[in-house]
Protein backbone atom coordinates (compact mmCIF):
# COMPACT_ATOMS: atom_id res chain seq x y z
CA UNK A 1 0.00 0.00 0.00
CA UNK A 2 1.24 3.24 -1.45
CA UNK A 3 2.00 5.98 1.29
CA UNK A 4 2.74 9.85 0.35
CA UNK A 5 3.89 11.61 3.67
CA UNK A 6 3.47 15.32 4.16
CA UNK A 7 4.39 17.78 6.44
CA UNK A 8 -2.94 15.77 3.92
CA UNK A 9 -16.43 1.48 1.55
CA UNK A 10 -19.25 -0.62 0.59
CA UNK A 11 -21.50 -1.63 3.12
CA UNK A 12 -22.12 -0.71 6.67
CA UNK A 13 -20.99 -4.66 7.75
CA UNK A 14 -17.51 -4.45 5.47
CA UNK A 15 -16.58 -1.21 7.26
CA UNK A 16 -17.48 -2.68 10.89
CA UNK A 17 -15.23 -5.91 10.36
CA UNK A 18 -12.77 -3.76 9.06
CA UNK A 19 -12.94 -1.44 12.41
CA UNK A 20 -13.29 -5.17 14.62
CA UNK A 21 -9.63 -6.25 13.67
CA UNK A 22 -8.23 -3.12 15.43
CA UNK A 23 -9.69 -3.82 19.31
CA UNK A 24 -8.00 -7.46 19.02
CA UNK A 25 -5.01 -6.18 20.98
CA UNK A 26 -6.65 -3.92 23.71
CA UNK A 27 -7.49 -7.04 25.64
CA UNK A 28 -10.06 -5.80 28.52
CA UNK A 29 -11.38 -2.72 26.03
CA UNK A 30 -12.47 -4.97 23.34
CA UNK A 31 -16.31 -5.85 24.37
CA UNK A 32 -16.95 -2.16 24.87
CA UNK A 33 -15.25 -1.78 21.71
CA UNK A 34 -17.41 -3.63 19.87
CA UNK A 35 -20.70 -2.03 21.73
CA UNK A 36 -19.77 1.02 20.85
CA UNK A 37 -19.31 -0.51 16.66
CA UNK A 38 -23.16 -1.63 17.38
CA UNK A 39 -24.10 1.68 18.59
CA UNK A 40 -23.03 3.09 15.34
CA UNK A 41 -24.37 0.25 12.73
CA UNK A 42 -27.81 0.86 14.86
CA UNK A 43 -27.63 4.46 14.23
CA UNK A 44 -26.57 3.41 10.47
CA UNK A 45 -29.33 1.61 9.85
CA UNK A 46 -32.47 3.75 11.47
CA UNK A 47 -31.00 6.63 9.48
CA UNK A 48 -30.82 3.72 6.27
CA UNK A 49 -34.35 3.35 7.09
CA UNK A 50 -35.71 6.78 8.27
CA UNK A 51 -34.48 9.43 6.78
CA UNK A 52 -36.53 12.52 5.15
CA UNK A 53 -35.28 11.02 1.70
CA UNK A 54 -33.22 8.27 0.91
CA UNK A 55 -29.69 8.40 1.50
CA UNK A 56 -26.89 6.56 -0.47
CA UNK A 57 -25.09 4.01 1.72
CA UNK A 58 -21.17 5.43 0.89
CA UNK A 59 -22.60 8.77 1.34
CA UNK A 60 -23.47 7.70 4.91
CA UNK A 61 -20.14 5.95 5.21
CA UNK A 62 -17.94 8.97 3.73
CA UNK A 63 -19.46 11.25 6.42
CA UNK A 64 -19.00 9.08 9.23
CA UNK A 65 -15.06 8.46 8.15
CA UNK A 66 -15.00 11.86 8.08
CA UNK A 67 -16.93 12.42 11.10
CA UNK A 68 -14.24 10.16 13.25
CA UNK A 69 -10.51 11.53 11.43
CA UNK A 70 -11.43 15.23 11.23
CA UNK A 71 -12.33 15.54 14.90
CA UNK A 72 -8.82 14.11 16.09
CA UNK A 73 -7.07 17.74 14.93
CA UNK A 74 -7.04 20.01 11.90
CA UNK A 75 -4.82 18.35 9.43
CA UNK A 76 -6.48 14.69 9.46
CA UNK A 77 -9.36 14.16 6.96
CA UNK A 78 -10.84 11.96 4.88
CA UNK A 79 -10.85 12.27 1.14
CA UNK A 80 -13.23 10.49 -1.12
CA UNK A 81 -11.92 9.58 -4.74
CA UNK A 82 -12.41 12.13 -6.37
CA UNK A 83 -10.92 14.41 -3.50
CA UNK A 84 -8.01 11.80 -3.32
CA UNK A 85 -7.56 12.26 -7.26
CA UNK A 86 -7.69 15.79 -7.22
CA UNK A 87 -4.79 15.89 -4.15
CA UNK A 88 -2.53 13.96 -6.19
CA UNK A 89 -2.76 16.25 -9.24
CA UNK A 90 -2.19 18.92 -6.56
CA UNK A 91 0.78 17.39 -5.30
CA UNK A 92 2.42 16.96 -9.09
CA UNK A 93 2.17 20.91 -9.22
CA UNK A 94 -0.99 21.74 -10.99
CA UNK A 95 -4.46 22.24 -10.69
CA UNK A 96 -7.71 24.31 -11.77
CA UNK A 97 -8.87 26.68 -8.94
CA UNK A 98 -8.02 30.25 -7.46
CA UNK A 99 -4.69 29.73 -5.73
CA UNK A 100 -5.31 29.48 -2.16
CA UNK A 101 -4.25 27.34 0.76
CA UNK A 102 -7.06 26.85 3.38
CA UNK A 103 -8.06 25.24 6.64
CA UNK A 104 -11.24 25.23 8.82
CA UNK A 105 -12.11 26.95 12.03
CA UNK A 106 -15.23 27.53 13.82
CA UNK A 107 -17.05 26.30 10.74
CA UNK A 108 -15.32 28.54 8.50
CA UNK A 109 -12.61 28.28 5.30
CA UNK A 110 -9.80 30.08 6.96
CA UNK A 111 -6.55 31.03 4.49
CA UNK A 112 -3.76 30.08 5.55
CA UNK A 113 -2.20 31.91 2.64
CA UNK A 114 -2.62 33.01 -0.88
CA UNK A 115 -0.13 31.42 -4.01
CA UNK A 116 2.29 33.63 -6.05
CA UNK A 117 0.50 34.43 -9.27
CA UNK A 118 -2.84 33.13 -8.67
CA UNK A 119 -6.15 34.62 -8.95
CA UNK A 120 -6.63 34.65 -4.91
CA UNK A 121 -3.30 36.41 -4.41
CA UNK A 122 -4.02 39.13 -7.47
CA UNK A 123 -7.51 39.67 -6.00
CA UNK A 124 -5.77 40.30 -2.41
CA UNK A 125 -7.01 37.64 -0.09
CA UNK A 126 -4.51 37.68 2.80
CA UNK A 127 -3.34 35.42 5.41
CA UNK A 128 -5.82 35.24 7.99
CA UNK A 129 -9.20 35.59 6.09
CA UNK A 130 -12.16 34.07 6.61
CA UNK A 131 -14.43 32.57 3.47
CA UNK A 132 -17.87 32.85 4.99
CA UNK A 133 -19.97 31.75 1.78
CA UNK A 134 -19.12 30.25 -1.76
CA UNK A 135 -21.11 32.10 -4.75
CA UNK A 136 -23.27 32.97 -2.17
CA UNK A 137 -23.41 29.69 -0.36
CA UNK A 138 -22.56 29.82 2.94
CA UNK A 139 -19.90 27.18 3.87
CA UNK A 140 -21.79 26.46 7.43
CA UNK A 141 -21.98 22.63 7.43
CA UNK A 142 -19.52 22.02 4.65
CA UNK A 143 -15.91 19.66 5.65
CA UNK A 144 -12.46 21.60 3.88
CA UNK A 145 -12.91 18.81 1.27
CA UNK A 146 -16.57 19.76 0.28
CA UNK A 147 -15.64 23.77 0.61
CA UNK A 148 -12.15 22.72 -1.36
CA UNK A 149 -14.22 21.33 -4.31
CA UNK A 150 -16.56 24.27 -4.46
CA UNK A 151 -13.70 26.26 -5.08
CA UNK A 152 -12.39 24.68 -7.81
CA UNK A 153 -13.52 24.54 -11.51
CA UNK A 154 -13.07 25.13 -15.14
CA UNK A 155 -10.20 27.68 -15.59
CA UNK A 156 -12.05 31.01 -16.79
CA UNK A 157 -15.00 30.29 -14.53
CA UNK A 158 -16.24 33.22 -11.96
CA UNK A 159 -16.79 32.58 -8.92
CA UNK A 160 -17.49 34.79 -5.30
CA UNK A 161 -16.26 34.33 -2.31
CA UNK A 162 -17.60 36.51 1.05
CA UNK A 163 -14.68 37.17 2.89
CA UNK A 164 -14.74 38.52 6.50
CA UNK A 165 -10.89 40.13 7.18
CA UNK A 166 -9.96 40.37 11.40
CA UNK A 167 -6.82 41.89 12.73
CA UNK A 168 -6.64 44.53 10.01
CA UNK A 169 -7.87 48.38 11.16
CA UNK A 170 -8.24 49.43 7.78
CA UNK A 171 -10.07 46.23 6.88
CA UNK A 172 -14.34 47.00 6.01
CA UNK A 173 -16.21 46.24 9.22
CA UNK A 174 -18.73 43.80 7.76
CA UNK A 175 -18.17 40.66 5.18
CA UNK A 176 -17.49 41.82 1.18
CA UNK A 177 -17.61 39.73 -1.74
CA UNK A 178 -14.54 39.29 -4.40
CA UNK A 179 -15.49 38.03 -7.68
CA UNK A 180 -12.19 35.65 -9.42
CA UNK A 181 -11.95 34.15 -12.33
CA UNK A 182 -10.68 30.46 -12.16
CA UNK A 183 -7.64 29.60 -13.82
CA UNK A 184 -5.02 26.60 -14.26
CA UNK A 185 -2.72 27.14 -10.71
CA UNK A 186 1.16 25.98 -11.44
CA UNK A 187 1.35 25.45 -7.96
CA UNK A 188 4.72 25.31 -5.86
CA UNK A 189 7.19 26.42 -8.69
CA UNK A 190 10.10 28.12 -7.44
CA UNK A 191 11.18 31.10 -9.18
CA UNK A 192 14.30 33.41 -8.55
CA UNK A 193 16.31 36.37 -10.26
CA UNK A 194 18.91 38.33 -8.92
CA UNK A 195 19.51 41.24 -6.52
CA UNK A 196 22.75 42.84 -7.81
CA UNK A 197 24.87 40.49 -6.40
CA UNK A 198 22.75 38.31 -4.33
CA UNK A 199 20.62 35.85 -5.46
CA UNK A 200 16.57 35.65 -4.63
CA UNK A 201 15.09 32.15 -4.54
CA UNK A 202 11.13 32.31 -4.29
CA UNK A 203 9.66 28.91 -2.99
CA UNK A 204 5.66 28.99 -2.84
CA UNK A 205 5.49 25.50 -1.50
CA UNK A 206 6.98 21.93 -1.37
CA UNK A 207 5.83 19.60 -4.67
CA UNK A 208 7.60 16.97 -6.36
CA UNK A 209 9.70 19.58 -8.10
CA UNK A 210 10.40 21.54 -5.72
CA UNK A 211 14.10 20.69 -4.75
CA UNK A 212 15.04 20.16 -8.59
CA UNK A 213 13.39 23.58 -9.12
CA UNK A 214 16.21 24.91 -6.39
CA UNK A 215 18.67 23.32 -7.67
CA UNK A 216 18.04 24.66 -11.13
CA UNK A 217 17.54 28.05 -9.68
CA UNK A 218 21.32 28.33 -7.70
CA UNK A 219 22.95 27.26 -11.23
CA UNK A 220 21.30 29.59 -13.27
CA UNK A 221 21.87 32.68 -10.55
CA UNK A 222 25.45 31.52 -10.37
CA UNK A 223 25.65 31.45 -14.07
CA UNK A 224 24.09 35.13 -13.92
CA UNK A 225 26.31 36.83 -11.32
CA UNK A 226 29.41 34.84 -11.72
CA UNK A 227 31.99 34.31 -8.74
CA UNK A 228 31.14 37.52 -6.91
CA UNK A 229 27.94 36.50 -5.80
CA UNK A 230 27.38 37.56 -2.16
CA UNK A 231 24.96 35.20 -0.93
CA UNK A 232 21.37 33.83 -1.09
CA UNK A 233 18.04 34.95 -0.04
CA UNK A 234 15.71 31.55 0.35
CA UNK A 235 11.92 33.45 0.66
CA UNK A 236 9.38 30.74 2.40
CA UNK A 237 6.84 33.34 3.20
CA UNK A 238 3.20 32.23 2.76
CA UNK A 239 4.80 28.66 1.96
CA UNK A 240 2.35 26.75 3.58
CA UNK A 241 4.65 23.56 3.08
CA UNK A 242 3.86 19.84 1.33
CA UNK A 243 6.11 17.24 0.94
CA UNK A 244 8.48 15.53 3.04
CA UNK A 245 11.41 14.57 1.20
CA UNK A 246 11.20 17.97 -0.57
CA UNK A 247 12.04 19.49 2.23
CA UNK A 248 14.48 17.36 3.32
CA UNK A 249 16.39 17.28 -0.24
CA UNK A 250 15.94 21.24 -0.18
CA UNK A 251 17.70 21.05 3.32
CA UNK A 252 20.04 18.43 2.25
CA UNK A 253 21.12 21.28 -0.82
CA UNK A 254 22.57 23.50 1.88
CA UNK A 255 23.83 21.34 4.54
CA UNK A 256 27.13 18.99 4.47
CA UNK A 257 26.84 16.59 7.14
CA UNK A 258 24.14 16.15 10.35
CA UNK A 259 20.44 15.82 10.96
CA UNK A 260 18.09 17.68 8.66
CA UNK A 261 14.52 16.46 10.47
CA UNK A 262 13.60 13.88 12.69
CA UNK A 263 9.99 12.17 13.08
CA UNK A 264 8.14 10.68 16.02
CA UNK A 265 5.40 8.56 15.85
CA UNK A 266 3.11 7.00 18.57
CA UNK A 267 5.92 4.30 19.14
CA UNK A 268 9.40 4.52 19.19
CA UNK A 269 9.74 1.96 16.64
CA UNK A 270 8.02 4.75 14.15
CA UNK A 271 10.99 7.56 14.96
CA UNK A 272 12.83 8.63 11.45
CA UNK A 273 15.90 10.41 11.31
CA UNK A 274 17.08 12.33 8.02
CA UNK A 275 20.61 12.85 7.93
CA UNK A 276 22.59 15.62 5.42
CA UNK A 277 24.79 14.17 2.61
CA UNK A 278 28.19 15.87 1.76
CA UNK A 279 27.77 18.78 -0.74
CA UNK A 280 26.60 22.25 -0.60
CA UNK A 281 25.04 23.76 -3.69
CA UNK A 282 25.56 27.38 -2.65
CA UNK A 283 28.87 26.94 -2.13
CA UNK A 284 29.34 27.63 1.55
CA UNK A 285 27.86 31.68 0.52
CA UNK A 286 25.71 33.22 3.18
CA UNK A 287 22.09 32.61 3.39
CA UNK A 288 18.89 34.38 4.49
CA UNK A 289 15.66 32.70 5.07
CA UNK A 290 12.41 34.76 5.11
CA UNK A 291 9.39 33.73 7.43
CA UNK A 292 6.27 35.05 8.01
CA UNK A 293 3.09 33.47 10.19
CA UNK A 294 2.03 31.96 6.72
CA UNK A 295 5.40 29.65 6.76
CA UNK A 296 4.18 26.25 7.62
CA UNK A 297 4.70 22.47 8.14
CA UNK A 298 7.83 21.65 5.04
CA UNK A 299 8.79 25.11 5.16
CA UNK A 300 9.81 25.09 8.66
CA UNK A 301 11.59 21.95 8.49
CA UNK A 302 13.85 23.62 6.05
CA UNK A 303 13.81 27.15 8.34
CA UNK A 304 14.37 24.77 11.44
CA UNK A 305 17.57 22.74 9.99
CA UNK A 306 19.52 25.79 8.44
CA UNK A 307 18.72 27.66 11.69
CA UNK A 308 19.95 25.14 14.19
CA UNK A 309 22.38 24.17 11.99
CA UNK A 310 23.86 27.94 12.06
CA UNK A 311 23.81 27.31 7.98
CA UNK A 312 21.76 30.49 7.24
CA UNK A 313 19.96 33.55 9.15
CA UNK A 314 16.11 33.72 10.08
CA UNK A 315 14.41 36.83 9.04
CA UNK A 316 11.20 38.13 9.52
CA UNK A 317 8.19 36.88 12.31
CA UNK A 318 7.34 33.82 14.03
CA UNK A 319 6.52 31.04 11.55
CA UNK A 320 2.84 28.83 11.73
CA UNK A 321 4.02 26.37 13.93
CA UNK A 322 2.85 23.16 12.30
CA UNK A 323 4.94 20.43 13.53
CA UNK A 324 2.78 17.67 12.02
CA UNK A 325 3.19 15.02 9.58
CA UNK A 326 0.49 13.99 7.56
CA UNK A 327 0.61 10.52 5.69
CA UNK A 328 -1.92 10.18 3.01
CA UNK A 329 -2.89 6.62 3.16
CA UNK A 330 -5.14 4.97 0.52
CA UNK A 331 -8.15 3.13 1.61
CA UNK A 332 -9.20 0.39 -0.67
CA UNK A 333 -9.12 -0.70 -4.00
CA UNK A 334 -10.26 2.67 -6.24
CA UNK A 335 -10.98 4.30 -3.56
CA UNK A 336 -10.85 7.10 -1.24
CA UNK A 337 -8.00 7.53 1.35
CA UNK A 338 -7.15 9.15 4.94
CA UNK A 339 -4.58 12.13 5.63
CA UNK A 340 -3.67 11.33 9.07
CA UNK A 341 -1.32 12.67 11.19
CA UNK A 342 0.95 10.33 12.17
CA UNK A 343 4.26 12.11 13.61
CA UNK A 344 5.58 15.04 15.22
CA UNK A 345 8.36 16.08 13.78
CA UNK A 346 11.71 17.71 15.51
CA UNK A 347 14.02 20.35 14.26
CA UNK A 348 18.02 18.85 14.57
CA UNK A 349 18.36 20.63 18.48
CA UNK A 350 15.65 18.43 19.39
CA UNK A 351 12.68 20.69 19.61
CA UNK A 352 9.44 20.22 18.52
CA UNK A 353 7.87 23.48 17.10
CA UNK A 354 3.96 22.36 17.04
CA UNK A 355 1.84 25.59 17.89
CA UNK A 356 4.96 27.62 18.94
CA UNK A 357 6.79 28.34 15.37
CA UNK A 358 10.03 28.63 14.11
CA UNK A 359 11.61 32.19 16.04
CA UNK A 360 13.37 33.94 13.47
CA UNK A 361 17.52 35.31 14.70
CA UNK A 362 15.81 38.70 13.22
CA UNK A 363 12.76 39.92 13.67
CA UNK A 364 11.57 41.92 10.96
CA UNK A 365 7.62 43.16 10.41
CA UNK A 366 6.43 43.69 6.70
CA UNK A 367 4.71 47.65 7.54
CA UNK A 368 0.90 46.16 8.28
CA UNK A 369 1.54 44.83 11.49
CA UNK A 370 -0.63 47.00 13.40
CA UNK A 371 0.74 46.01 17.03
CA UNK A 372 3.39 42.97 16.12
CA UNK A 373 3.48 41.58 19.78
CA UNK A 374 -0.09 41.51 19.98
CA UNK A 375 -1.39 41.06 16.55
CA UNK A 376 -4.22 38.87 15.72
CA UNK A 377 -2.10 36.68 13.08
CA UNK A 378 -3.05 32.99 11.37
CA UNK A 379 -1.29 30.00 13.47
CA UNK A 380 -1.23 26.65 14.74
CA UNK A 381 -2.22 27.63 17.94
CA UNK A 382 -5.41 29.16 17.41
CA UNK A 383 -7.04 26.30 15.44
CA UNK A 384 -9.26 24.46 17.47
CA UNK A 385 -7.92 20.90 18.52
CA UNK A 386 -4.33 21.47 17.70
CA UNK A 387 -1.75 19.00 19.10
CA UNK A 388 -0.60 20.43 21.85
CA UNK A 389 3.25 21.18 21.26
CA UNK A 390 5.91 21.80 24.01
CA UNK A 391 7.37 25.18 25.50
CA UNK A 392 10.46 26.22 23.67
CA UNK A 393 13.14 29.04 24.66
CA UNK A 394 12.17 32.23 23.51
CA UNK A 395 14.31 35.11 22.34
CA UNK A 396 15.27 37.07 24.90
CA UNK A 397 14.41 41.28 24.81
CA UNK A 398 13.84 40.51 21.11
CA UNK A 399 12.73 43.71 19.35
CA UNK A 400 10.81 43.75 16.07
CA UNK A 401 12.35 45.73 12.92
CA UNK A 402 9.83 48.15 11.51
CA UNK A 403 9.65 50.01 8.46
CA UNK A 404 10.56 53.65 9.07
CA UNK A 405 7.99 56.33 8.98
CA UNK A 406 9.00 57.40 5.34
CA UNK A 407 9.22 54.19 3.64
CA UNK A 408 8.10 54.25 0.46
CA UNK A 409 4.51 52.69 -0.65
CA UNK A 410 6.15 51.12 -3.61
CA UNK A 411 9.48 49.78 -5.24
CA UNK A 412 11.01 50.86 -8.20
CA UNK A 413 8.98 47.85 -10.14
CA UNK A 414 5.66 49.44 -9.20
CA UNK A 415 4.95 46.51 -6.87
CA UNK A 416 4.51 47.26 -2.64
CA UNK A 417 7.32 47.51 -1.06
CA UNK A 418 8.78 44.74 0.54
CA UNK A 419 10.65 45.82 3.93
CA UNK A 420 11.55 42.32 4.65
CA UNK A 421 14.13 41.50 1.22
CA UNK A 422 14.99 45.44 1.77
CA UNK A 423 16.40 44.28 5.44
CA UNK A 424 17.83 40.61 4.18
CA UNK A 425 19.51 42.33 1.22
CA UNK A 426 21.29 44.76 3.25
CA UNK A 427 22.56 41.95 6.33
CA UNK A 428 23.68 40.04 3.50
CA UNK A 429 26.19 42.97 2.76
CA UNK A 430 27.04 43.68 6.09
CA UNK A 431 24.89 47.18 6.22
CA UNK A 432 22.83 45.53 9.82
CA UNK A 433 23.81 42.70 12.01
CA UNK A 434 22.18 41.04 14.44
CA UNK A 435 23.07 43.07 17.05
CA UNK A 436 22.50 46.03 15.85
CA UNK A 437 19.24 45.02 14.60
CA UNK A 438 18.34 43.89 18.15
CA UNK A 439 19.01 47.95 19.28
CA UNK A 440 16.76 48.97 16.21
CA UNK A 441 12.87 49.90 17.06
Amino acid sequence: MKKFAFVGIGMVAGFVAALGILPAAHGANDLSTYRQLDLFTDAFERVRANYVRPVDDSELIDAAIEGMVSNLDPHSSYMDAKAFADMQIQTKGEFGGIGIEVTMENGLVKIVSPIDNTPGAKAGLKSGDYIAAINGQSVQGLNLNEAIDRMRGAAGSKITLTILRTGDKNAPKKPFDVTLTRAVVAVDEVRWHREGDVGYIRMPGFNENTASGLETAVRDLKRQIGPGIKGYILDLRNNPGGLLDQAVQVSDDMLTSGEVVSTRGRHPDDTQRYDAHPGDITDGKPVVVLVNAGTASASEIVAGALQDHHRATILGMTSFGKGSVQTIIPLGEGGGALRLTTARYYTPSGHSIQAQGIVPDVAVAQGDEEDVPKIVRPSEADLPGHLAGEPIAKKANQTVVRPPANAPKNGADGKPYDFQLVYALQYLHGKVTVASSAAAN
